[in-house]
């Protein structure tokens, strides 16, 4: 991004045109494994299809950036589900790397108690609450290919709203600077 604000623009597009969809897909692993806090899914798939499409129209590389996304952190949340499920809660409270209290674990566990298999896909549908379900599923020890198609299934509403509001906001002029 740097080099298309102070650098060689040329360069930057030739960049992203050879890594743009491998880098998205590579940042949304670990985002969907809860690994990455600094680039959270509500930017990427936005900045995905601003600068990997060439407009509203070019529906093939919007379809490329959403289906890249949704296989990334899907492929993510399975790993986390993974080791939940195989580790358990004390395994995983006792990570550094995992940024949940217990108290949010709690709170997280009482959804899934209370609602079900159906908060995996409405969870990653949701701002500020994807992927939160994914531990909980996996201390439930749901069947892995069930959580992965919920959870896909949710991380698609999601990215595909997130692209339609990117778009959206590239028609009204918002997003001209990129």
């Amino acid at each position: 991004m740097g080099l298309f604000f102070i650098g060689n623009e040329r360069l930057a597009r030739q960049w992203l045109d050879q890594y743009g969809l491998l880098a998205l897909f590579c940042i949304l692993v670990l985002e969907g494994a809860m690994l990455l806090y600094f680039a959270p899914s509500e930017s990427l798939v936005p900045l995905g299809v601003t600068l990997l499409a060439e407009g509203p129209g070019d529906l093939d590389n919007i379809a490329g950036v959403i289906l890249v996304a949704v296989v990334g952190a899907t492929i993510g949340q399975y790993a986390l589900f993974l080791l939940a499920k195989r580790g358990g809660r004390e395994y995983l409270l006792g990570k550094r790397w995992f940024r949940i209290d217990e108290d949010q674990l709690d709170r997280f566990d009482g959804w899934f108690q209370k609602w079900g298999r159906i908060v995996v896909p409405v969870s990653n549908a949701l701002l500020f609450t994807r992927g939160m379900l994914t531990v909980p599923a996996g201390f439930a020890e749901m069947r892995d290919w069930e959580f992965v198609v919920l959870s896909a299934l949710g991380t698609l509403i999601f990215q595909s709203w997130l692209a339609a509001a990117a778009l959206y906001a590239v028609e009204l002029g918002f997003l001209g600077f990129l």
